[in-house]
């Protein structure tokens, strides 16, 4: 466990408790580095140089920690070890949770997806909404109607998570067909290896659908740490209910703007922000004056549901609601209003007068997706017709957005051509990729409004790229700022590429001083296929006899021998075979520890850059092996959620892909 890990560092059986393996790495990597910058550590030093620690840093300022340290410790120059660095932090971390709490303007931590909390505390009132929508949802599953319903009173929930088939199923109703259920095991009595291949399977599904588990392994779910399988159940849920606010799928949506600008900003808006524009846009016509900013403080009276329901659903309306002056007595008024409209409730009449965030924001996310109000638009919106070339750019775009988030980069992406603009988020992402590259002394964090500040960063951006030996050809900082798609692409396309290459040469040690090519990776995957006895090769990776997916099924094969039930596999032959057996291919990979984003199209179109990240990720994940103890897959996935198992999704950039981009 994490205090054996550390040894006498970490005595306090309590301290222990309250960390993971890979919490404690991280933190012991802040804590030597702030002592290594000052030399000596004092308790005074700390409120500036935890300004980078997620949660404590982004929900503090500098000024409100050093006022918490001033009022809890009375001799702030004494001298800080790692011990006390971890107490300190612990209570800082309570002080912001608290602060959150009581409407602070981050408050709602479901919104945000950290699942890094290391209070270790759960909301009875979301695990019981969760366990609803768990019954509700997979009470006709195949496998899991025997152990459903759940009992919300008790730690059945997390017993059933146990082995890995709950948060695997709960991914293909948030997202149908993340998971090839083939992949899933799914026996009466699972076996350690088979119990730790569906959490892998699971983990790195998650990540796929822009889950953040950068701090959460295999491990955490075997032996059932509660808040940390709430944390993922509660980010997976939360992207199903959001799922519906994407102009694409409910183009009804174009009805909240005016012109095609709008249309476009609509489009960047991360699906939060967009459902409280459309809840917004409602009140509009009712006499509610105020202008709904949040799901915590702004609608703790319940007077703006209730005027929300009576514009959705007046048939239902009950005069009272908005007469009755006790919060707790309206609350319940909506939500019996709610239960008439059929919506489920999510959450109680006590979460809406305590202003639970994630329960709030449930409940407005089930209203919408089961009247939304909205017109259906007279005519197509030109927006949502998109050529193939602007397909695969979004499929690319979700690709890197998703491989940004799980870097653990303290800003959350939502969309890559506008949350990069500022060029904050590259430099954390290039910070994460090669530790120490960046010059924070020049960097301007967000939000910034002068932007000549954005061309600041960005212009650090460029130069880190060319001292990193990008091609950035007629690339400036200003190109960035401005949103070019096709140059953003490129350049997070030769940074994936440095990512999974230097990850490659550290695992190999034998391969010091040289540097990995994209035909190293070509070369690698043909060997393996060939020492199974196959006659199959990949010439490139833009081979259009990949499309089957019959060379990766050998080569996972190759890799790890029994994890390709081959009686399962098609021919490759229809389009539909070609389907179930890329399908197949990412769930299998996955399942083995490759943390990866491609989309079965990717590989039946031969992506060319996608065929690479998965190549690369499969060879990253064999190297990663014992040689001498090629152990069964997955067992090797515990601390899932460190740097290099966060970045095994790393892809690379074939040269003669730049044309492609450019």
């Amino acid at each position: 466990m994490a205090g054996n890990y550390f040894g006498v560092l970490v005595s306090d059986p309590w301290l222990q408790n309250q960390f993971t393996q890979v919490e404690l790495r991280s933190l012991k990597s802040h804590f030597m580095t702030m002592r290594r910058e000052s030399g000596s550590l004092t308790l005074g030093d700390l409120p500036s140089k935890m300004s980078k620690l997620k949660n404590v840093g982004e929900n503090l300022t500098e000024e409100e920690r050093a006022a918490f340290l001033n009022d809890s410790y009375q001799n702030l120059g004494d001298e800080v070890d790692f011990e006390l660095f971890l107490r300190v932090y612990l209570n800082l971390q309570a002080h912001a949770t608290s602060r959150m709490g009581k409407g602070a303007k981050n408050s709602s931590a479901f919104l945000k997806s950290p699942t890094s909390t290391l209070l270790h505390t759960i909301s009875e009132s979301e695990k019981a909404s969760y366990v609803g929508h768990i019954n509700n949802y997979l009470g006709e599953d195949g496998f899991l109607k025997k152990f459903l319903p759940i009992d919300p009173s008790t730690n059945d929930l997390f017993e059933l998570a146990k082995d890995g088939v709950l948060i695997c199923k709960l991914i293909n109703v948030a997202v149908p067909g993340t998971i090839d259920e083939r992949a899933i095991n799914t026996k009466t009595v699972l076996n350690p290896w088979e119990r730790n291949e569906n959490h892998t399977l699971g983990l790195n599904s998650a990540k796929a659908i822009g889950c953040t588990v950068v701090n959460i392994g295999t491990q955490d779910f075997i032996e059932g740490r509660r808040h940390l399988v709430l944390g993922v159940i509660s980010q997976i849920i939360k992207i199903q209910l959001l799922a519906d606010l994407d102009l694409k799928k409910t183009p009804q949506l174009v009805e909240l703007v005016g012109d095609n600008q709008d249309v476009e900003e609509l489009m960047s808006l991360p699906p939060e922000k967009i459902l409280l524009r459309w809840m917004n846009f409602h009140l509009k016509k009712t006499e509610y004056k105020k202008i709904v900013t949040n799901f915590s403080s702004d609608v703790k009276d319940g007077e703006a549901y209730a005027y929300l329901l009576n514009v959705l659903a007046p048939e239902h309306s009950n005069a009272s609601t908005l007469v009755v002056r006790d919060p707790l007595k309206r609350a319940m008024l909506v939500l019996e209003h709610a239960d008439r409209m059929g919506c489920k409730r999510y959450l109680t009449a006590k979460d809406i007068v305590e202003g639970s965030p994630n329960l709030n924001l449930a409940f407005v996310a089930h209203i919408f997706q089961h009247r939304n109000g909205l017109s259906t638009p007279e005519k197509p919106v030109s927006f949502l017709e998109m050529s193939a070339d602007e397909a695969q750019i979004t499929r690319e775009e979700s690709a890197f957005r998703f491989w940004i988030n799980s870097l653990g980069v303290a800003s959350y992406i939502n969309n890559v051509f506008e949350d990069v603009r500022n060029g904050w988020v590259l430099l954390e992402a290039l910070d994460k990729v090669s530790p120490g590259i960046v010059n924070w002394k020049i960097a301007n964090k967000p939000p910034i409004k002068m932007p000549f500040r954005k061309v600041e960063n960005c212009n650090q951006v460029v130069k880190i790229g060319k001292q990193l030996k990008f091609s950035l050809v007629n690339i400036a900082g200003n190109d960035i700022v401005q949103g070019n798609k096709k140059l953003i692409l490129a350049y997070l396309w030769q940074l994936m590429r440095f990512n999974i290459l230097q990850l490659l040469k550290y695992l190999r040690s034998h391969s010091i001083g040289k540097e990995f090519t994209d035909a190293d990776i070509l070369d690698w995957a043909n060997t393996k296929v060939r020492s199974t006895g196959s006659q199959s090769c990949m010439k490139s990776f833009k081979d259009k006899s990949l499309s089957d997916g019959i060379f990766f099924l050998e080569l996972l094969s190759a890799v790890q021998p029994r994890v390709v039930n081959w009686r399962l596999v098609t021919k490759g032959q229809s389009e539909e075979e070609k389907q179930m057996n890329a399908t197949y291919i990412i769930s299998i990979a996955r399942k083995i520890g490759c943390s990866i984003f491609l989309l079965p199209e990717d590989i039946i179109e031969v992506n060319q850059k996608m065929i690479l990240t998965l190549t690369a990720s499969i060879m990253y994940w064999f190297f990663k092996q014992p040689m001498e103890d090629q152990r069964p897959c997955g067992s090797s996935d515990s601390d899932s959620g460190n740097q290099l198992e966060t970045s095994s999704n790393s892809t690379t950039y074939d040269t003669e892909s730049e044309s492609s981009t450019d």
